[in-house]
């Protein structure tokens, strides 16, 4: 199996055991990023509690395709949690 092919296997074994929360894109000035939450996968995620009595959601983006994203080699990548 070449490189690619096993990378693209493992980023879908990957998402199998993640939580799609929204999207990530690049504006079409290419000088920020647009994050896009879906409020109903929010509301499903897990959140933590830090020491200060704050609580927050723990989310993931592939560096990998952030970097195609912000490169232009890619239109979209997902926002997501790591589930146990």
């Amino acid at each position: 199996m070449s490189k690619k092919n096993q990378q693209q296997t493992n980023e879908a074994q990957d998402m199998n055991n993640n939580l799609l929360v929204g999207y990530v894109r690049r504006s079409n000035a290419g000088g920020a990023l647009k994050v896009s939450i879906n409020t109903s996968a929010f509301g499903d995620c897990s959140t933590y509690v830090t020491s200060d009595g704050q609580a927050y959601v723990p989310l993931v983006i592939s560096l990998n395709a952030l970097t195609k994203v912000l490169n232009g080699e890619r239109a979209v990548t997902t926002l997501s949690q790591l589930q146990d």
